[in-house]
């Protein structure tokens, strides 16, 4: 039985899922990435889907059809597609699994308060655009150069000791290279008052 289906760049012919039934009941990961998507109406009933990827289709709406259709999802891709509202998101909130969603390059993303809306809307989730409430990088995720452990401050003080990494927590030895920047700790442009 397939349990992973990767159909991506396999262009729609009218915007909808074309060839997929229900005899593929046994998926559990399914990517549909650049296919054209209007619609998601002809998704099959997967029960076992856990990961969902629909990024860089033409999707404005009809997201309540995953619930109905893919209950147990934990993962979702939507990035890249026409999702402009709360109202549209709102419909995912009937996925009780869903812990990761991806919105990039929608124009909800927009949005005044865009995050805090959506940690608020979905509850269940854990990840919005691979990071969560806290800014914390989502551990599976991909991209990550490294995929260890996760960025501490972007600020480029990371490279100087990379023999100490091992030796504690990142952060523990932060105090000791004053020297090297020392005005690391003061946000931009504080050391300029008088």
């Amino acid at each position: 039985q397939v349990t992973e289906l990767v159909l991506d760049n396999c262009r729609s012919s009218n915007g909808e899922i074309e060839g997929l039934n229900d005899s593929f009941k046994e998926l559990q990961f399914l990517s549909m990435a650049n296919v054209e998507l209007t619609s998601l109406a002809k998704l099959p009933t997967l029960s076992k889907l856990r990961k969902l990827e629909l990024s860089d289709n033409v999707i404005s709406g009809g997201l309540e059809v995953l619930a109905e259709r893919c209950p147990n999802l934990t993962y979702l891709n939507l990035s890249g597609n026409k999702i402009k509202d709360l109202g549209t998101v709102e419909a995912l909130q009937n996925l009780k699994n869903l812990k990761s969603l991806d919105l990039f390059n929608c124009e909800i993303t927009n949005l005044e308060d865009y995050r805090d809306s959506i940690f608020e809307l979905l509850q269940q989730i854990t990840y919005l655009d691979g990071f969560d409430q806290e800014d914390n990088e989502a551990p599976d995720s991909e991209d990550d150069d490294d995929g260890n452990f996760p960025k501490q401050t972007g600020k480029g003080d990371e490279d100087d000791d990379d023999d100490e990494n091992e030796a504690g927590p990142p952060g523990e030895y932060e105090e000791e290279d004053d020297e090297d920047d020392g005005a690391s700790d003061l946000g931009e442009g504080e050391e300029e008052e008088e």
